[in-house]
């Protein structure tokens, strides 16, 4: 039940308090926070206790929602209806899990595999949106039992290296919810600003913020300076987190005692609570064993290790690379900050020290600073605190297709956000009416090797000779980094624009693979580049002087013509060859033999514009 508050002197109920909350939708555990007396804190529930929910959903047979600690009790015995790690599937369909269906205890639509992805429960079918929308209510009414106070604001924080229709995903929930999101911020930003809460503004420091939860993983490198906190750069695995450890420890098992559980959700569940339970017995330094099913499970602190290192591996590859993107070296961090609950793993401290060279900075609870840190986000966008401000990335690279399957980045990567840029673009055709705009995520020079976001088409753009159109394309990422698209064409002012929904998140293994190929294929990519845009100003060339042809045959000899035909025929043959250097040799010999023939023309029209002034001139000093 509400408080109400009552003036007793007018009998008049008081206007309530408007609160602003951080909430920190995890993929094994959530939290709510706000600002009281000057200071960050975790809202508790009635009994005391800081609301730090399990993010599980149980579905009974009358389909009601149990969220939390409840639910999870019915994992084990009923995993068709318990739902967990739901972030995991945001923006995600079926065919995105092909590899991986057997990590998840319970049952999807299968027969849209293409669609965004659904859960099948009590013959329903429900969206990661509706499910977390679930965690967020709870989150929500019970803060505002324990406030007495109602929530309607909240800043929501997601992984830095969550692409825009999983940010779009997680803004629908909160508003599923009841909530007013008002900003989405990346989760490892979030935590630097309660690291950076209460440290002198004099002070500055460079950061790298390691975020490894339950299932998402990000690293980023920020600099605090004069109360500015500035995202030098930001790596990560959408598909990386403590479940992953888990899962690692239930394959280890099954190998050993030869048992494979595809069919038996129940086991499957069993399984997996008790690998949680010798994750932490390890991290401890204990080795683990227990009897399950008349199996005897062991896990030595060796073993664990073993079969987790390439999973660490795969973080400190990140944090490698996030160092190089921020053009910082090891000696220029000066704190390294642990944020969520897999940090706690001795294994994963140690191979962070071993990398960055230093000890970690401990100061924070690594479960509540993004939680503690949206709070401050929600705040300042209150505007109570004008002390601090948030300067964040865009991810990966956006830009469009260009002639010849070409990707021209428009916002590169890491960028800061929010931002705006445009580039200018033309028609190919004379008369074109119509331009489909392609827009691509990647960091590849051909869009082939790049994930597909969206498209749409420009019409109605008025009939013009090729090249002569100035259409500009617009990309505006906003502070929730959702982008949009705006296409117009500047002498007519015909514009159209979409917001980006990706239908597919992008792959945290292809995000990975992106990057490290735009190295590795840097070359093969730059010569194919360089073959494209040679064939691209070949058949302008071709275009133009068929152009020529056409207007100045009457003052052309015939052997003129048959020289210049010759030449043009040879250059659309190396054209069709695709041999860069026959391409720019056959563009040479037409240049050099059309070029003197230009300037003629070229003449010819100066003398015949002469000569209409002249005339001009004539007149009008015999109408005077």
């Amino acid at each position: 039940m509400s408080k109400i508050a009552i003036d007793f002197k007018t009998g008049l109920i008081k206007k309530q308090e408007q609160i602003f909350v951080g909430i920190d939708l995890g993929t094994t555990n959530s939290l709510i926070s706000y600002f009281k007396d000057g200071l960050p804190v975790i809202i508790k529930d009635l009994n005391g206790n800081p609301l730090f929910v399990p993010s599980i959903i149980y579905i009974d047979e009358q389909n009601e929602i149990h969220v939390g600690k409840d639910a999870k009790k019915m994992l084990g015995s009923l995993p068709l209806s318990t739902i967990y790690s739901v972030k995991r599937l945001m923006g995600k369909s079926y065919q995105d899990l092909q590899d991986r269906k057997l990590f998840f205890g319970y049952s999807f639509d299968k027969e849209n595999s293409e669609n965004l992805i659904k859960i099948k429960i009590n013959n329903r079918y429900y969206s990661p949106i509706e499910l977390s929308s679930y965690i967020l209510t709870y989150l929500k009414d019970e803060a505002e039992k324990s406030l007495g106070i109602k929530i309607e604001n909240a800043v929501i924080t997601v992984p830095a290296y969550f692409n825009d229709e999983q940010r779009q995903a997680t803004r629908d929930a909160g508003k599923l919810a009841g909530l007013n999101v008002m900003r989405i911020v990346n989760e490892p930003t979030a935590a630097s600003l309660a690291y950076g809460f209460g440290i002198d503004r004099k002070t500055t420091k460079n950061i790298a913020v390691y975020d490894l939860g339950g299932g998402t993983f990000d690293i980023s490198i920020l600099r605090i300076e004069d109360g500015i906190f500035d995202v030098l750069a930001t790596r990560g695995d959408t598909y990386l987190g403590g479940d992953d450890f888990d899962n690692a420890i239930i394959q280890h098992w099954q190998s050993i005692l030869d048992i494979h559980l595809e069919d038996d959700n129940i086991a499957l569940n069993e399984l997996r609570k008790i690998a949680e339970e010798a994750k932490i017995s390890v991290s401890q330094s204990n080795n683990f064993k227990t009897t399950w099913r008349k199996h005897i499970l062991q896990l030595s602190v060796l073993e664990f290790t073993t079969i987790t290192h390439k999973l660490i591996e795969r973080t400190i590859h990140s944090c490698q690379l996030a160092l190089e993107d921020s053009q910082l070296d090891l000696a220029h961090i000066d704190e390294i900050i642990l944020v969520g609950g897999s940090t706690r793993m001795p294994i994963v401290i140690k191979a962070l020290e071993e990398f960055f060279k230093k000890k970690i900075n401990n100061s924070l609870n690594p479960d509540e600073a993004v939680a503690l840190g949206a709070a401050l986000q929600a705040d300042i966008l209150a505007g109570n605190n004008k002390d601090f401000l948030l300067l964040d990335v865009n991810p990966l690279s956006l830009g469009i297709e260009t002639l010849g399957g070409i990707m021209d980045v428009i916002i590169p990567r890491n960028s800061k956000i929010p931002t705006r840029q445009a580039r200018e673009y033309t028609t190919s055709k004379d008369g074109q009416i119509n331009l489909k705009i392609s827009v691509y995520q990647g960091e590849r020079d051909l869009v082939e090797n790049n994930k597909f976001l969206a498209e749409f088409v420009l019409n109605k753009i008025p009939s013009m000779p090729a090249g002569i159109p100035k259409i500009q394309v617009s990309f505006n990422i906003d502070a929730d980094g959702i982008l949009k698209v705006n296409a117009k064409e500047l002498r007519t002012n015909t514009e159209q624009e979409i917001t980006i929904k990706s239908q597919f998140s992008l792959p945290p293994e292809e995000i990975a693979k992106m990057l490290i190929e735009s190295v590795k294929f840097a070359k093969s990519d730059m010569e194919k580049k360089s073959l494209i845009d040679s064939i691209n100003e070949a058949n302008a060339i071709i275009l133009a002087t068929e152009k020529f042809i056409k207007d100045n045959s009457k003052f052309l000899t015939d052997d003129q013509n048959d020289k210049v035909l010759m030449v043009l025929n040879q250059l659309k043959k190396s054209v069709d060859s695709k041999i860069k250097e026959d391409i720019h040799s056959a563009m040479d010999s037409l240049n050099e033999y059309t070029t003197p023939l230009a300037h003629e023309s070229m003449d010819r029209n100066i003398q015949k514009a002469l000569r209409n002034q002249e005339i001009v001139a004539n007149i009008q000093s015999e109408l005077k």
